[in-house]
């Protein structure tokens, strides 16, 4: 008996391959190895087998009339997504790394980027952070907000987006050159700012794009790629902002691995199931007596533990 691979996948290598640079519901745009865009949606009228296709992504697609239709969804290397109770919502795919711009004023939320770099631990995606409005006086206490991550080995990279464009810049082309950066941040970090700097003609891009998707006045609902070199090497991803971070695809007995202060602590625990909350004899505690894990970060580790923990339906 001779098994055949299902058609989809039988004809794939076949069809013409293709990059996912936006993405608005089920319209996408897609950029050619020539570098030619034109919009797609995927073949049918349900939701995909396996999910959403997301900025990022490389689909076989087949020309219309009107554009395009995706056949198929190469496999992925790595996907960024967040989920809550009710919905799980996709950033992007196959990216190199992660981008989360904060700042001093407004007084950045710790408890989003730790939420934020745990995602991105989790998908084995490299994270950095950049720590925008370093010219003003509010940014002494984020810089010793951040210590402890600096302490765990993330990049911080100080910047002045506004005031000093040029050293800024200078400082992200070493960090972005060759790859394929996501960038994420609350609304009034500097994450538009930082956008325009480096792409000049991304306001102009994401007017088109959002008129070829229908996304109307809207153009915050769409996550667009940039091109930062002629070479195509090196991109930018721009993803729309966001209130919550839900990590319900995050088990609470795995939480202590992906946070790295509480993951270097590991293995000294009298019990082999231990929360690192109240059980005695855990290492984790110990190192917390210590001054090794911070009391904002023990809070935050508490407080997602506690969150992960509730009744799943």
């Amino acid at each position: 008996m001779t098994l055949r691979a299902p058609p989809e996948r039988e004809r794939a290598p076949t069809l013409d391959l293709a990059l996912v640079v936006a993405a608005h519901g089920r319209h996408v745009v897609v950029e050619t190895p020539e570098g030619e865009r034109l919009m797609c949606h995927p073949r049918g009228k349900g939701r995909r087998k396996d999910g959403d296709i997301v900025v990022g992504d490389r689909v076989r697609w087949l020309a219309t009339g009107d554009g395009g239709v995706i056949e198929h969804l190469e496999e992925r290397r790595n996907l960024l997504f967040r989920q809550d109770e009710w919905r799980t919502k996709s950033f992007a795919a196959n990216l190199d790394q992660l981008l989360v711009l904060v700042a001093g004023e407004p007084v950045f939320s710790e408890s989003q980027l730790t939420r934020s770099l745990i995602a991105a631990q989790a998908a084995g995606i490299p994270a950095l952070i950049g720590l925008n409005k370093t010219d003003l006086p509010s940014a002494a206490a984020a810089r010793e907000r951040l210590v402890p991550y600096v302490g765990m080995g993330v990049t911080v990279i100080e910047l002045a987006l506004k005031t000093d464009p040029v050293a800024s810049a200078a400082r992200l082309a070493q960090q972005l050159a060759g790859r394929v950066t996501l960038v994420l941040g609350p609304s009034g970090m500097g994450k538009s700012t930082l956008i325009n700097l480096l792409v000049p003609r991304a306001a102009a891009q994401v007017g088109e794009i959002s008129q070829a998707l229908g996304a109307g006045r809207h153009t915050t609902t769409t996550t667009s790629w940039y091109w930062l070199d002629e070479t195509r090497q090196a991109a930018l991803i721009d993803s729309p902002g966001f209130q919550e971070f839900g990590l319900r695809q995050i088990a609470p007995e795995q939480l202590a691995t992906l946070m790295p202060d509480y993951a270097a602590a590991l293995g000294n625990c009298r019990f082999h199931n231990c929360s690192h909350r109240h059980e005695p004899g855990c290492g984790v505690r110990d190192a917390i007596a210590r001054g090794a894990i911070t009391p904002s970060r023990q809070r935050i580790y508490e407080s997602l533990y506690e969150e992960l923990s509730e009744k799943r339906w």
